[in-house]
């Protein structure tokens, strides 16, 4: 197991190329949380996210040899930037296997920095396991992406830096997929502040490190599809688990709702770009599945690599969580003007109606009347509720949700 000696000899290795990343505190997230909240930005690394630390102290400890025959990793996507691009620098050939379903932003910056990308599987479990295979076949080294010692110590430094930057620090929340990132800060802040508490964050759809701790062995949890791409981890690491085991206070989980709601909070509030797998630990603060009232805490936002695709999707799902988008139903008698009268009420109470649409035919309403579905803008939940009650008030009628 490592220990803070060997996460300070990391730090000494990969010094002159990794950006100390700063630790930034937020006057509106904290109003909001009530504790004293940092942001520890790793997504303004080189490559957008933390994985560097790692993959820099592995890739210069290789031996001459494993350098000739080059270097082969599975990534769902930073990892395999970090390496490719280290790489890169250093004159080693390198391999990614990646899902099929990577981001495309991080399947592009693999190839831009001048790794081979192959694409194999559904999830990363998948990816390992043919990375595997090919590094028998060609005898290439396996860089791990969490469950590897020099890896892990890698990670640790950004607890090094944590507690230089915030020597007063109560808590720090992290990301969990593999585990390599929190058992590295746990390491070293443990050992520099036996006090501080050290709590992970999952998406609910891959709690793999929660089922490990469980169980008290790592397992693997079913496949699912997330946002949280990056933390989608089926098994932690043993080398990971053995510390999370020792050192890890706490891991909680949030939904795929939350995880969207925060990315949008980042990206509003700070003026942060962070992929699904960094928010969650904002969302778990935020949606109070933990409790650090008055306490100093730093949220690790982990990468920032989210691909374009994907962001207004998120921003809607982020909006309808945060009930600033809203989808409302209204039945009415199927005759001129009465959408008139739904649409000037809807602008009497302040609300922009984005689009509209009848239900005749397979709508579950009468002859002679028509369901109108239309999205709505709004200011938060309670401005939604105020216009259903201005609805109701004015005669029409909503009908309940299905299943209600």
């Amino acid at each position: 197991m490592i220990v803070l000696q060997d996460i300070q000899r990391a730090r000494e290795r990969i010094r002159d190329r990794i950006y100390i990343s700063p630790c930034a505190a937020s006057e509106t997230i904290s109003r909001m949380t009530g504790a004293r909240v940092f942001f520890k930005l790793e997504n303004l690394q080189v490559t957008g996210s933390f994985k560097e630390r790692g993959a820099l102290n592995k890739l210069a400890t290789l031996s001459a040899d494993e350098r000739r025959r080059g270097v082969i990793t599975a990534s769902a996507g930073n990892h395999g930037m970090a390496v490719a691009f280290h790489t890169q620098r250093l004159g080693i050939n390198a391999t990614v296997v990646m899902p099929t379903q990577a981001p495309l932003i991080k399947l592009t910056q693999v190839r831009g920095y001048g790794a081979e990308a192959r694409l194999f599987g559904a999830d990363y479990d998948a990816a390992f396991a043919e990375a595997e295979k090919i590094a028998r076949e060609r005898d290439l080294a396996y860089i791990h992406p969490f469950d590897d010692e020099l890896i892990v110590a890698g990670q640790g430094t950004v607890g090094l830096e944590l507690h230089e930057q915030s020597p007063d620090l109560d808590a720090v929340v992290v990301p969990v997929g593999g585990g390599g990132l929190i058992a590295g800060i746990a390491v070293a802040l443990k050992a520099l502040h036996p006090e501080i508490r050290i709590i992970g964050v999952q998406c609910e759809r891959v709690p793999s490190m929660r089922a490990a701790l469980e169980n008290g062995r790592p397992v693997q949890v079913p496949p699912a599809t997330t946002i949280a791409d990056g933390i989608s981890v089926r098994a932690v690491g043993a080398i990971p688990f053995e510390i999370a085991r020792r050192n890890v206070d706490e891991i909680v989980t949030v939904s795929e709702g939350e995880i969207a709601q925060a990315v949008l909070q980042l990206l509003e509030i700070e003026k942060t770009v962070a992929e699904g797998a960094a928010a969650v630990s904002l969302a778990a603060l935020v949606h109070k599945k933990i409790s650090l009232p008055g306490k100093n805490v730093v949220l690790v936002i982990s990468g920032g690599n989210i691909d374009v695709n994907l962001v207004s999707r998120i921003i809607e799902r982020g909006l309808v969580e945060d009930g600033r988008l809203a989808e409302i139903s209204v039945i009415l008698p199927d005759r001129p003007g009465s959408l008139a009268r739904l649409a000037a009420c809807v602008a009497a109470q302040g609300a922009n109606v984005l689009s509209a649409e009848h239900g005749r035919g397979f709508a579950d309403v009468a002859i002679g009347e028509t369901e109108i579905r239309f999205v709505i803008e709004t200011t938060g939940r309670g401005h939604i509720e105020q216009i259903r009650a201005a609805l109701k008030k004015e005669g029409f009628r909503i009908p309940l949700p299905t299943g209600k």
